[in-house]
């Protein structure tokens, strides 16, 4: 597996994380441009808009729920592979850096008082190196 493919989960997660944040603000938008009761002349410009946001909530929420079962199929995926890894020190460096998302210094802290950033981030490489030959040059 390559890093590309290891990697895939963290963007996934990235992508979900902006269109909750996106779908967030069109929910305020939305909310706050309701029509308010004051017995005057009503103005037929705020349902249009209000009906726009509500079109683009409901395809937001259909792209979240695409990429929800996108994540969880790539988090099974991730798992199998692994899972099938024989090196348990290695498997926690693949899980703590792909599925748990944390960076290389965390990842060392987390291993052992002695390893540094760099020397998890190279066994990981090796690791790959060795396990996918035919792609060396992949970064």
């Amino acid at each position: 597996m390559t890093k590309k493919e290891l990697s895939q989960l963290y963007y996934l997660n990235r992508e979900i994380g902006e269109l909750q944040i996106r779908l967030g603000e069109l929910e305020c938008l939305a909310t706050s441009c309701t029509a308010h009761i004051t017995g005057m002349p009503r103005a037929y410009d705020i349902s249009d808009k209000l009906s726009k946001y509500v079109a683009e909530i409901a395809d937001l929420k259909s792209l979240l729920d695409l990429n929800l079962k996108k994540c969880f199929y790539e988090l099974n995926r991730l798992n199998r592979y692994i899972q099938s890894v024989d090196d348990s020190e290695m498997r926690m460096i693949l899980s703590l850096r792909y599925i748990n998302g944390l960076s290389w210094n965390q990842v060392a802290a987390s291993i052992s008082i002695c390893a540094t950033e760099d020397s998890v981030r190279k066994a990981h490489d090796r690791f790959l190196k060795k396990s996918c030959p035919i792609c060396p040059g992949e970064k």
